[in-house]
């Protein structure tokens, strides 16, 4: 079975890149460019785990997250934070919100493999 993955980002050089590292490894990438449209995605589609930026027009990561999280099927889903912020308030603030995990951009292609392997299958 086919696992999707849902990349938020405003930048979408991001998001392909998301995209370009996970589908040679089976994954299914969903993009949306803002924390509302990654809501909205999240809630249409069977999503195994978010991969999020933290600073995004519209709605930002921290909201999209506290968001996800009140939705019954949000509670268990693995939410990765990707994203410049490196600030040890702003991981905190991500935490509380309900992330799973951090990783800074730029990304490491083998690193974030080896996140969702190990979060979300």
């Amino acid at each position: 079975m086919t696992r999707t993955i849902l990349a938020v980002d405003d930048s979408k050089s991001i998001r392909d890149m998301v995209a370009f590292t996970l589908e040679p490894h089976g994954y299914r990438v969903v993009h949306a460019c803002d924390g509302k449209e990654g809501l909205t995605k999240f809630l249409s589609e069977r999503v195994a785990l978010v991969v999020t930026d933290l600073n995004m027009p519209v709605m930002n990561g921290i909201d999209m997250i506290t968001r996800l999280r009140a939705e019954p099927r949000g509670a268990g889903i693995p939410i990765v934070m990707l994203t410049t912020e490196t600030s040890p308030e702003m991981k905190a603030k991500g935490k509380a919100a309900g992330a799973t995990g951090w990783l800074s951009k730029p990304f490491d292609a083998d690193t974030l493999i080896a996140i969702i392997r190990k979060l979300a299958g």
